[in-house]
């Protein structure tokens, strides 16, 4: 259907054409998806300046390919990044608030961890 026809076609014939573009990410390509559908994705870009990678935000991208040019396209316009991750939202696991005091708690009687345990020589000078 050309997009002429297009203009001509009613409103379910029009959403279900295909989009005409050579875009393979265009809405309604990807099996009849529209971007509500799309899984979200969480992105994390690695600044010039920076070691780690940091997150950035989150968007809805047909597969991880589509996902990192969508990432590329909102998140470094400023040509600011190194490195992109894109990780499926469904795929991250998080703790709880409420768990904090069973997942930190212990690290508290390991005094060992901290630096006031250890005693330092005066030979060391200030550290």
């Amino acid at each position: 259907m050309s997009t002429t026809d297009m203009s001509r076609a009613g409103p379910s014939q029009a959403a279900n054409a295909p989009s005409g573009g050579s875009n393979p990410h265009a809405v309604g390509e990807r099996g009849g998806l529209s971007l509500k559908d799309w899984p979200l994705w969480e992105v994390f870009v690695r600044s010039k300046q920076g070691l780690e990678h940091k997150h950035c935000g989150s968007l809805h991208a047909s597969d991880a390919q589509h996902a990192l040019q969508m990432a590329r396209d909102v998140y470094t316009r400023r040509q600011e990044g190194v490195s992109i991750w894109v990780v499926p939202s469904k795929s991250i696991t998080a703790s709880a608030p409420e768990d904090k005091d069973a997942l930190f708690e212990p690290a508290a009687d390991k005094i060992y961890r901290h630096p006031t345990f250890y005693d330092i020589p005066e030979e060391v000078g200030h550290m």
